[in-house]
């Protein structure tokens, strides 16, 4: 025990976290969790305590852990040719062939893939792109993105702007100019009960025309969106939603950025969010699912229409100005194909899909009459069970009673992980490809006894 002891004092002394209270970890007031393995959908911490991760990391680990045809993968490159940079035209067998396997699986009109380390990184491209091809174009006011409220797209200066979530943007001055929100799609929490889910679909079409009259058409470059709604409470869009809203950006030519970092290779039982919606991207950014995060991974998929502004603007200007040491990296790269050839063999798309619907319906039917569950909602393996003060009159709790967490860790004390999703009492599963019916009816089970642990 003496070595657990000492790295729990090195974690506290040396490792800043993301995402924690730091003066709450620092001071030992939240404790401190070392993994140490991980196989299939459980993970096992250095005292021996094995969960089942129903997140999947941070809905990331899509083929599961431990697979050893991705270590391999990454072994082997490594041992060949662990570095090069991917700057004027270099590039890797393990790149270049991973950027073909992407466009396989894109939507129609994709036509280049410029790679990255992560989804904000990813995403601070796609704007610049988005800048660039406006200026190529000769319209310098075009420039301002609008994002959603709840929309969870970086946590970097640009990409953190186009975040909707307070946490992410209250005392770091986003989000900056250039950047705007409309409303979310998230119809359990419309204000106006009475509308059908077309007709709210219609009311958030009507708010982005409305923002965009306001704005000036002239001033608005691009919208973008997750295809259902990840860390904002994964939320599937209304009824008609993407019609209505691609309606509006056609009419006022903005470009249209889907960001798949979550829902990207199979997280909603198709291999895009963009085709499970019939979505008409002009740029989508791809992450967490492309490894399977077993080494960081991201990229940023150009459509053809941007592509041959961009191509024309190299073509006038020189070489473009953009560029990461880091991308394409060559590990990554091959770790990107073998995980995209593991989800293909293994079938785990099509598994995402049907285990899917089956853990929505076993948390359906085990919690959802449950007094204080609003509303459970789902996608392929993306679920939410939201928790309310009130089911009938829809009131929610006070944010001070911290409902979700408290779930979340009666949960994690039974030995499943949830996440607690902000701005609400929404726990969330985004576990892994691989999960089974068993596992998934342990998660519901887990749920229904984390929930009289919390209301008694």
């Amino acid at each position: 025990m003496l070595r657990n002891d000492r790295l729990a004092e090195w974690d506290r002394d040396s490792f800043l976290h993301p995402s924690t209270q730091w003066g709450s970890f620092a001071r030992g007031d939240i404790a401190n969790t070392v993994i140490k393995t991980a196989k299939g959908c459980h993970i096992t911490d250095r005292d021996g305590t094995v969960l089942l991760d129903a997140f999947a990391g941070l809905y990331c680990v899509n083929v599961g852990y431990g697979r050893a045809e991705i270590a391999d993968a990454i072994a082997e490159q490594a041992r060949e040719l662990a570095y090069y940079h991917a700057y004027v035209g270099h590039g890797t067998e393990a790149s270049i062939t991973l950027a073909k396997m992407v466009l396989d699986r894109m939507p129609e009109g994709m036509s280049k893939v410029y790679f990255g380390s992560s989804g904000s990184d990813a995403n601070t491209t796609n704007i610049k792109l988005v800048w660039y091809y406006n200026n190529i174009l000769g319209r310098p006011e075009k420039k301002k993105i609008i994002s959603r409220w709840r929309g969870y797209h970086g946590s970097g200066l640009a990409s953190g702007s186009l975040t909707g979530l307070k946490v992410f943007q209250d005392k770091f001055d986003l989000p900056l100019d250039r950047f705007l929100h409309t409303e979310a799609p998230y119809y359990f929490r419309r204000d106006d009960l009475g509308l059908s889910e077309a007709q709210f679909s219609a009311h958030c079409a009507a708010e982005l025309e409305a923002l965009i009259d306001r704005e000036g058409p002239d001033t608005i470059a691009a919208f973008i969106g997750e295809p259902a709604l990840g860390t904002g409470g994964l939320v599937p869009p209304p009824e008609g939603y993407w019609a209505a809203i691609q309606a509006v950006l056609d009419r006022h030519d903005i470009l249209l950025i889907v960001d798949e970092v979550v829902t990207g290779f199979g997280r909603l039982g198709s291999m895009t969010g963009s085709g499970h919606y019939a979505l008409r991207p002009d740029l989508i950014t791809i992450a967490k699912g492309l490894t399977s995060a077993y080494v960081p991974l991201s990229g940023s998929v150009v459509g053809d229409r941007v592509w041959r502004v961009l191509e024309q603007g190299t073509d006038e200007f020189g070489p473009i100005g953009h560029g990461w040491t880091y991308s394409a990296h060559p590990i990554c790269a091959a770790a990107g194909v073998a995980n995209l050839e593991l989800l293909d063999r293994l079938e785990l798309v099509a598994n995402a899909g049907a285990v899917g619907a089956y853990l929505k319906a076993a948390l359906q039917s085990t919690i959802g009459d449950h007094a204080h569950v609003g509303e459970v909602r789902g996608e392929g393996l993306l679920c939410a069970v939201e928790f309310v003060r009130d089911r009938d009159s829809r009131t929610f709790f006070e944010p001070t009673q911290t409902i979700g967490p408290k779930l979340a860790q009666a949960m994690r004390d039974r030995g499943v992980i949830a996440r607690a999703m902000p701005q609400g009492d929404i726990i969330g599963f985004a576990p892994p490809f691989c999960l089974t019916e068993a596992e998934a009816d342990q998660i519901a089970e887990t749920l229904k006894a984390a929930a009289a642990d919390v209301f008694g």
